[in-house]
């Protein structure tokens, strides 16, 4: 039976054949992804029967990530607070994670969504009829596992995340190699925000602290971005203080902590909310926030 399938294939005329010929270049060769699968930070498999062209990402590092990935030009929308590269400022604004703006959302006929695992609206979306990807990268090998499952649903080769990862990683290690032996095992305390939550141990921001070669004065059991009794950081007193300068007047106020040792040995590195906006997000600019945290390090343990 497949002998004579084969033999009426080959009497079919020469103007049908040259159009199977033409669809399997395009489906084939040409450029257009088959049906993927790509599995998501809710465990859930998410498919892509065609490659993403119209994208809007509700969390800032998931857009750079994106971006990064070479594809900026397919967002046709951002959350309010994603701010890099320039070029997604002229981009439709559509919310955050806590509030997203689902009509102005789906008014953009996006073929994927990109938002937290935590983010609220989801759910919504999707019965809506929309493709979402939920990721929410909290750790270096999120990261990872974020670029590379982005690659995959917009359609790239491996080699290409692969690429914004070694990136990543040498800006790292390049940073790492900068901290002189000096500032080694500097006890650090980093605010991420005046409740007062900080970075412990097992927060993207402590990991990154680790490889600079830094002692993180939070620990992990206490969960990657604790909230602390002010009187912990007295208790504990860091040798360095990392914070956003909008935040520090702030804390300087708080009782006792005009006594910590970081205070009187000028070992207080404040960042302005450029530099803020680098620090606290887990995506392809970590190299350049470990830059920054090294550059602290350097400066304050006297070795500009």
């Amino acid at each position: 039976m497949a002998e004579h399938s084969l033999a009426r294939a080959w009497r079919m005329p020469r103007v049908w054949v040259g159009l199977c010929m033409a669809w399997l270049c395009i489906s084939s060769f040409c450029g257009v992804q088959a049906q993927v699968v790509v599995r998501d930070d809710r465990q859930v498999d998410v498919t892509l029967t065609h490659t993403p062209q119209r994208i809007v990402s509700l969390l800032p590092s998931l857009t750079e990530t994106v971006c990064a990935l070479g594809q900026c030009q397919r967002l046709v929308g951002v959350d309010r607070y994603s701010n890099w590269p320039e070029s997604v400022a002229k981009l439709p604004r559509l919310g955050g994670g806590i509030d997203p703006q689902i009509e102005s959302v789906v008014a953009l006929q996006p073929d994927l969504v990109l938002m937290a695992s935590s983010a609220r609206g989801a759910d919504r979306l999707r019965a809506l009829g929309l493709k979402v990807l939920s990721l929410e990268p909290k750790s270096h090998a999120d990261m990872l596992r974020v670029i590379t499952t982005l690659g995959q649903a917009l359609g790239l080769v491996n080699s290409d995340a692969q690429r914004v990862w070694h990136d990543m990683q040498a800006g790292v290690e390049a940073a790492a190699q900068s901290v002189p032996a000096s500032a080694r095992g500097a006890r650090v305390y980093f605010e991420v925000s005046p409740a007062p939550h900080a970075a412990s141990e097992a927060s993207f921001i402590g990991e990154t602290l680790t490889r600079l070669g830094a002692r993180n004065v939070v620990p992990a059991a206490l969960g990657p971005f604790p909230q602390l009794n002010p009187e912990f950081v007295v208790r504990a007193q860091p040798d360095v203080i990392m914070v956003g300068d909008s935040n520090w007047d702030l804390m300087r106020k708080r009782p006792g902590w005009g006594g910590l040792r970081a205070v009187h040995t000028q070992g207080v590195c404040t960042f302005t909310p450029e530099q803020s906006d680098v620090l606290v997000r887990p995506g392809p600019r970590v190299a350049e926030a470990a830059a920054l945290m090294a550059q602290c390090l350097r400066t304050v343990r006297g070795a500009p």
